[in-house]
């Protein structure tokens, strides 16, 4: 049955009404010249978060906004999906089905270059952290489901969507599907296929011990304020009209990790609890130019990092496997000199960390 129109227009103005104050609450810290400013930011909201400047905003909205292609296999095709709308729709969609997100987060080397794009890294996949409380296999299997259930929305207009099914799409259309659920760690990711490299990373989270390696790789960037504003501000954002966008950096001090990033250090905090200890990655950082910092025993580092690798990677097979998928996530075909420096750098790290020299 189709709503009365006048009860249409009454939610129509609610809604309008709701818009306009939320767009006017989300914009209301962000005066103009360059938004909050971060040392203030930090100061107020503790060492670990900081508020983005109006630059670090426009470069966020504009990430969220490209349109990425996620490469079909076989006849299947090609989705262009923007990233600020496939959250929007799984989240509905997720709370619909009585699984409430209680923030979404953008995560890794994309919030890294939104902070400063001028690092070296760059960035590959697009990491969306949604928070959910999975306390049940149920709460696990609905994340698949309604992930699934909205590439549908995506297809183009034109393709049957009658014989298509769940495990279709999957098949069709994700690159991995990963569950973790220990005492620690409940979380599960899916990971939407690019043939670049550049894969849509959903990752359902409710606990786990660490998201980082390195303090450069450790930022968050909370997206609830940014797709609200989207959504209800008829105004375009602008420096003077923007809303307040907070990061944080699981690391720690939010100012301290971002100076490592703009003057190219590593740092971490026990290495040991990585898993593979971060020797990839370190490795990767040393190639792009990074280096520990002065006061780091980088042999100690080394020692820890090849240790913790070895513990869990065993196996040669698995070695190389994890090596090769690393290589092949991090250095794209027309980057072979860097991958080769990579190898090169990693043998000499190996070498001088577990061979006992008389």
């Amino acid at each position: 049955m189709m709503p009365s129109e006048s009860g249409t227009e009454g939610r129509d103005r609610a809604a309008a009404q709701v818009g306009t104050a939320a767009a006017a609450a989300v914009a209301k810290a962000a005066p103009a010249g360059g938004g909050p400013d971060p040392e203030a930011s930090s100061a107020s909201l503790g060492q670990h978060l900081s508020g983005l400047s109006w630059p670090q905003v426009k470069r966020l909205d504009a990430l969220l906004s490209e349109p990425i292609p996620i490469h079909g296999r076989g006849n299947f095709p090609t989705l262009s999906v923007q990233p600020r709308e496939i959250v929007q729709v799984v989240r509905s969609s997720l709370e619909e089905h009585g699984l409430r997100v209680h923030g979404v987060r953008l995560h890794g080397s994309a919030a890294s270059h939104v902070l400063h794009p001028e690092s070296g890294l760059g960035y590959k996949d697009l990491d969306l952290v949604f928070r959910v409380d999975l306390r049940s296999e149920a709460s696990f299997q609905l994340t698949k489901e309604v992930v699934l259930a909205c590439l549908l929305d995506f297809l183009p207009a034109g393709v049957s969507r009658a014989k298509i099914t769940p495990l279709t799409l999957k098949e069709a259309y994700v690159q991995k599907l990963v569950k973790v659920c220990t005492d620690a760690d409940r979380w599960s990711l899916i990971s939407l296929s690019n043939k670049s490299g550049k894969n849509v990373e959903l990752k359902f989270v409710d606990s786990v011990r660490r998201q980082f390696e390195f303090s450069v790789d450790s930022f968050q960037i909370l997206l609830d304020s940014l797709l609200l504003f989207g959504q209800c501000s008829p105004t375009p954002m602008s420096e003077a009209f923007h809303p307040s966008v907070t990061g944080e950096s699981l690391y720690g001090d939010f100012a301290e990790a971002l100076d490592h990033l703009r003057h190219r250090v590593i740092a971490t905090r026990s290495p040991e609890e990585i898993r593979g200890g971060g020797l990839l990655k370190y490795c990767h950082l040393l190639v792009r130019g990074f280096r520990p910092r002065p006061s780091t025993d980088v042999g100690a580092l080394q020692r820890y990092m090849c240790s913790r690798f070895f513990i869990d990677f065993p196996d040669l097979a698995e070695q190389r496997r994890t090596l090769e998928r690393y290589l092949e996530a991090h250095f794209s075909g027309a980057d072979a000199a860097r991958r080769y420096a990579c190898l090169v750098t990693l043998h000499r790290v190996v070498n001088e960390s577990t061979v006992t020299k008389d």
